[in-house]
């Protein structure tokens, strides 16, 4: 299992796979439950998936109960709004369905945005 640090990493190094990464990561905290995973601060270096990567950590924490680590809390939010999608069209429904942690740093996604098939 990837840690959260590994998957930035990971994604810094292969933004065009960011989402393989991502999902990745979130099979795995959702398998194991792994506070671990998450325990160990990540360095800011890049506005949106510093946000985005700690509002993913920090909403699998609530929908599993599990404590979120309080350097999450410390990651800021885009300086400007991020729509994941990048459609224009899914604009308006983002805003109304995105979770609360992503919203508190400006990512706005579908509410499927976690989902798994």
């Amino acid at each position: 299992m990837n840690t959260l640090r590994e998957t930035k990493e990971a994604i810094i190094r292969d933004p065009e796979n960011w989402v393989i990464h991502l999902m990745d990561f979130v099979d795995d905290f959702r398998r194991y439950k792994n506070v671990e995973a998450i325990s160990e601060p990540f360095e800011l270096t890049h506005e949106r998936w510093d946000a985005l990567l700690a509002s993913t950590a920090s909403q699998l924490c609530s929908e599993l109960s599990l404590p979120i680590p309080p350097w999450l809390w410390d990651v800021p939010a885009c300086n400007d709004p991020w729509f994941v999608s990048g459609f224009e069209n899914l604009k308006a429904i983002a805003l109304v369905e995105s979770p609360l942690h992503f919203r508190r740093r400006k990512i706005f996604v579908l509410e499927n945005f976690l989902s798994r098939v």
